[in-house]
């Protein structure tokens, strides 16, 4: 995979809590479901909790930086060049080692995820509008299940008892139109 540089405003997000910014590359419906490709600066220290996915494989490709990826118990850093696929079902996050520098990378999911682009939109949107908390979290329940579900996102060990109340969560906020409201509001890509 060759790294992209794509900096049209109306396709980049920011999040101004956490410091990242995703360009988008190529979404599922531009390459009719083959993959989703995004660009990250991943801003010091930043990161994500340890998750899977069940519907799409990762492959992370370090344009600039380095690159912290933990696979289970294992730990690594990919230095700029380097890449690392992740497979469906592996527990996994991803990381910034660096105190000082942001990282940049590109993640392409295969088969392309709509929802996964859905939930990015729609979680940088509610942390540029001060809906979500100082880790970037969503405040309100139902967003949070929302994210959750669009981005196919699981917890491993004892967060994953959550997962049947999540489910629960975003079926109420579908029914109360929540969803519809986000996708509105947020989604323009």
């Amino acid at each position: 995979m060759v790294g992209n540089k794509y900096d049209s405003h109306s396709r980049t997000i920011q999040n101004p809590v956490i410091g990242d910014r995703v360009s988008f590359i190529n979404t599922a419906r531009e390459t009719n479901n083959e993959y989703t490709l995004v660009q990250v600066e991943l801003a010091p220290k930043g990161g994500n909790p340890l998750h899977y996915h069940k519907t799409y494989s990762e492959t992370f490709y370090v344009l600039k930086g380095n690159l912290g990826l933990q696979l289970g118990n294992q730990k690594m850093t990919l230095k700029e060049g380097e890449s690392f696929a992740v497979k469906a079902f592996e527990i996994h996050k991803f990381f910034n080692p660096s105190d000082a520098t942001p990282v940049i990378f590109d993640v392409k999911l295969e088969p392309g995820s709509s929802g996964f682009e859905k939930s990015l939109q729609v979680l940088y949107g509610l942390a540029r509008d001060k809906k979500t908390n100082k880790k970037g979290i969503p405040k309100s329940l139902y967003d949070l299940s929302l994210f959750i579900s669009w981005g196919d996102s699981h917890m491993p060990g004892i967060l994953s008892l959550l997962e049947p109340l999540m489910s629960i969560l975003a079926k109420k906020a579908v029914k109360k139109g929540r969803d519809q409201e986000l996708i509105k509001k947020y989604c323009t890509i």
